[in-house]
């Protein structure tokens, strides 16, 4: 079962991955531990990409499905995965649809977790965020027992510049731009399923399972 998570920053996506994961027993594949992975293990892929990240530029699309496709080539991946964050753009859909052909392969859903831009700014920016363990609390659904002070280590918490309004709205935009476009682009191919990211949590989750199937 080979799975890509969509959906706006805020929207839930890797809450969903996550957990597709877990029910699934297939890996969670997050570009970003892709990343990681690579630099920490200094790969010949993950040196290329540190060029490019060290410069402070966006690694390429074709070296980004590269380090993906290593990934999934890994035994754990044999049942499926659920790719988080990638792609990211059509061309990076065109390129991972390109090396999956290459090896009988392709993709068999796309998730949208679809939220309201609306929804998205308030959710966000009611996240507040621990500096000094990394614990993440929202005002509303998951508060800190003391206000302002994190329950793990006693810290305070704050809101992010990531969560700012402001900062928020300007990444919807480069979603809209560059990431919508996917939606199409996987209804295209018939993979793609819808889901109402604005419901509780488990209620997304259990929609998600309806499409996967138990």
């Amino acid at each position: 079962m080979k799975i890509i998570m969509l959906g706006a920053p805020g929207a839930g996506k890797g809450t969903q991955a996550k957990q597709i994961a877990d029910k699934y027993s297939i890996p969670h594949i997050s570009t970003g531990d892709i990343f990681r992975a690579n630099l920490k293990a200094g790969t010949e892929l993950g040196k290329k990409a540190k060029e490019y990240m060290d410069q402070g530029l966006l690694v390429p699309d074709e070296l980004t499905c590269d380090l993906v496709m290593d990934r999934i080539g890994q035994e754990d991946c044999k049942n499926g995965f659920v790719l988080d964050g990638f792609p990211r753009t059509i061309p990076q859909a065109e390129a991972l649809d390109a090396a999956l052909a290459k090896i009988n392969e392709k993709m068999d859903y796309a998730i949208d977790v679809d939220v309201p831009d609306e929804n998205i700014v308030n959710r966000m920016s009611g996240r507040r965020a621990c500096l000094n363990c990394g614990a993440t609390y929202h005002i509303v659904s998951i508060p800190t027992k003391v206000e302002g002070i994190c329950d793990r280590c006693g810290n305070q918490v704050v809101l992010r510049d990531d969560d700012q309004p402001e900062t928020v709205k300007k990444r919807l935009n480069v979603y809209h731009e560059q990431t919508q476009p996917l939606i199409d682009y996987y209804k295209k191919q018939n993979i793609l399923k819808t889901v109402d990211g604005t419901r509780p949590m488990e209620d997304v989750f259990g929609a998600i399972v309806e499409i996967l199937g138990a």
